[in-house]
């Protein structure tokens, strides 16, 4: 009995250091944690209301386009992407795929060959237009769909040829309704067309286009490009 009796103890002493190592054990403090967090959560706040103005002022320019909008030519909303079936020809009869227009802004008119006096300015237009644009005039291409099988006059042909030279294809009129319109009670050769990198068409200037506003809106969608489009195709 007596060793029974001195058995105790020695189990107890014995359970005694693992009771106080098991309570030693630190407890992780909660209430830092909450703070840590709730710090973070306040910063993040701030951030989010400083950042505020520039999402927001992101979200209407390119999302809700509001009509208050400063673009002088009409916004051709959604765009209209190039047909890949467009029966374009070059002046020797050769096909050529709309495929090869994308790759560059372009700024097109639309004419018969005979070339009228609105055909000519538009031509000038254009090539006065890209060389205002400085070190951003390769980055835009002018081009002019003809709309019938006759020749140029030898004299148009050499200026449109004179560097940098027009893109000068042939095109059936009824085929490009599927890709360019004019405003309602006008004409598709009294316009010029803006067209993407992308051969989205997205812009229609007004006739008899002002050419210094007509700069500001190329200037802009430059501009406003510059981050993932390049000259050259």
């Amino acid at each position: 009995m007596s060793g029974s009796k001195s058995s105790v103890p020695a189990a107890a002493a014995e359970a005694q250091p693992l009771s106080f190592t098991v309570h030693g054990v630190g407890v992780p403090d909660l209430g830092d944690r909450r703070q840590v967090r709730n710090g973070r959560l306040k910063m993040l706040a701030v951030l989010l209301v400083c950042a505020a103005p520039v999402i927001a002022s992101y979200f209407t320019y390119f999302v809700i386009r509001p009509d208050g909008r400063t673009n002088y030519s009409t916004l051709i909303t959604p765009p209209v992407e190039i047909p890949a079936a467009l029966p374009l020809r070059n002046l020797a009869g050769l096909p050529v795929a709309s495929a090869d227009l994308k790759g560059q802004w372009l700024l097109v008119s639309v004419a018969p060959s005979a070339c009228d006096a609105r055909c000519e300015r538009h031509l000038v237009l254009k090539r006065q237009l890209r060389e205002t644009l400085g070190r951003e005039k390769d980055r835009l291409d002018k081009v002019w769909l003809v709309t019938d099988d006759a020749p140029l006059r030898p004299e148009l042909a050499a200026a449109v040829a004179a560097a940098p030279p027009t893109t000068v294809l042939r095109v059936d009129s009824s085929a490009l309704a599927n890709w360019l319109t004019p405003a309602p009670g006008r004409a598709l050769a009294e316009h010029l067309y803006i067209v993407d990198p992308m051969g989205n068409w997205m812009m229609r200037t007004p006739e008899d286009a002002d050419p210094s506003r007509l700069k500001r809106d190329i200037s802009r969608l430059l501009r406003a490009s510059n981050s993932w489009d390049q000259a050259g195709r």
